[in-house]
């Protein structure tokens, strides 16, 4: 134990470099659980979908109004956290949805500061839900 003691004073840089680097993968480590935990896949999005969960989708207008999820909700992502308070109740779950996944990751935790208890996004987007064939309605057929 006197050795480990005065390795740990003789290569102070060494020790003190090796902590940051264990902490570090630490917080990633824990950055990479939190985004899966929110990130769900279309099926496990049709569960939650049937389950009563409100789907918000965050992309612009005239993509919302080319092809969305049947009762999705359009809150383009810059008006997120104003609108989504007003238009959603805090205590609802709700689900994510924009072209790839990407954003709607990144506005999940927008949504989680703002109060919200239970936010998803849906990982591949709208790209995702197509490509399963899953139902999606223009403004046309709404």
């Amino acid at each position: 134990m006197s050795q480990l003691v005065e390795f740990a004073n003789s290569n102070m840089l060494l020790v003190a470099s090796t902590a940051m680097m264990f902490f570090a993968v630490i917080f990633y480590e824990m950055r990479l659980k939190q985004q899966s935990m929110s990130s769900v896949s279309t099926s496990q999005a049709v569960q939650l979908i049937n389950q009563g969960t409100t789907v918000v989708d965050i992309r612009e207008q005239s993509k919302f109004d080319a092809a969305h999820i049947i009762d999705s909700i359009n809150v383009p992502a810059p008006n997120l956290a104003a609108d989504a308070t007003v238009r959603v109740k805090k205590n609802q779950p709700v689900l994510l949805v924009c072209d790839t996944g990407t954003l709607s990751s990144k506005c999940a935790t927008v949504l989680r500061e703002a109060g919200f208890e239970t936010v998803y996004s849906l990982r591949g987007g709208l790209t995702a839900w197509q490509q399963e064939n899953l139902p999606a309605v223009s403004k046309d057929d709404s």
